[in-house]
């Protein structure tokens, strides 16, 4: 039951599960630094996604928590193979269900699950617009998704002991979108802000965002190993393929835009450029979504998320914003 319904999330999100193998790993462990580890999950997996965790002198903090609980365990499971220190924190890169259907797990192992602001106002509500015929199962699997208990708006700083860990709000991806810097290691997590070497997801993006934050990520951590939210480990140079594979698919919409093509044929017009270009690159499927959704976003019809007027639940005091917990 829970592999199907599994099945089922990742169709919703938009990968596709045509081909997925059984017997295939969920993810892999790969130390990237002293401490700090990132779980790599390969295409049409169970997990859906790629994780991490950091481990302090004080406890651990994970990265994500993949689409449902199997994988969310399997992952505490080789979190304790290499250390029994407490899981002190979970933080959601950002809502979507392939990053935050396992929040339950580490949940029940104590963590305390931090996001932007954003994540707990949208993540049964946004979640639902990926099953637009829910059967009911699939309501109640959005509807028991575990909230973030402590929300912030621009930046948090959590030591485990003496390692400090960056939290950062960073636009693009989602409109509710974290990054956890690791700056004694040189790693940065960066959700799905970062895809290497995969087409993105663009159901919630503003491009034009997005492209200046992957241009703040390159300046101010031109030497580090990230962590995408999809594909690979990642290296400064497979950020900017990334951030100039937006520009390329504003600039190829654009242009096809100011010659008068419109739907199907904008679409087949600049496909057959993106396709040239980035033949290599997984989730071809996404193409067609990539362009429409750039050109609803180009001509001001996109819908995306709408940020909460107010703040359904307590933040963290201004000190923390920018502080530590």
């Amino acid at each position: 039951m829970i592999a199907k319904l599994t099945a089922v999330l990742m169709c919703a999100l938009g990968f596709s599960l045509s081909a997925l193998a059984a017997d295939a790993p969920d993810f892999t462990v790969k130390k990237i630094g002293e401490g700090v580890y990132a779980a790599i999950s390969p295409d049409r997996s169970q997990a859906g996604s790629n994780a991490g965790f950091i481990v302090g002198g004080a406890g651990v903090l994970v990265v994500d928590t993949f689409v449902d609980v199997a994988p969310a365990k399997e992952l505490l499971a080789e979190i304790r193979k290499i250390t029994n220190l407490p899981i002190r924190f979970v933080v959601n890169t950002h809502y979507h269900l392939d990053h935050t259907g396992g929040n339950a797990v580490f949940a029940e192992a104590g963590a305390t699950i931090l996001a932007h602001r954003n994540v707990r106002s949208w993540l049964r509500s946004e979640n639902m617009k990926f099953f637009p015929d829910a059967k009911p199962e699939q309501k109640a699997r959005v509807e028991s998704l575990v909230l973030p208990d402590l929300v912030y708006t621009d930046a948090v700083d959590i030591y485990l002991g003496s390692r400090l860990l960056k939290v950062r709000y960073m636009l693009g991806h989602t409109g509710g979108d974290s990054v956890v810097v690791v700056p004694d290691a040189n790693v940065v997590f960066g959700g799905d802000l970062i895809w290497q070497k995969h087409f993105p997801n663009l159901i919630d993006a503003n491009t034009a965002d997005w492209i200046k934050t992957l241009e703040k990520l390159q300046a101010d951590h031109s030497s580090a190993t990230f962590v995408s939210g999809h594909g690979d480990l990642a290296t400064p140079e497979d950020v900017r393929k990334f951030h100039d594979y937006l520009v390329t698919l504003r600039n190829d919409v654009a242009k096809a835009q100011a010659q008068g093509k419109s739907g199907q044929e904008l679409s087949d017009f600049v496909s057959a450029q993106i396709k040239e270009k980035y033949s290599d690159w997984g989730f071809q499927q996404f193409i067609p979504r990539n362009i429409q959704q750039t050109a609803a976003e180009l001509k001001g019809e996109k819908k995306v998320p709408v940020a909460p007027t107010t703040s359904a639940v307590q933040e963290l005091s201004p000190g923390l914003h920018s502080g530590s917990l």
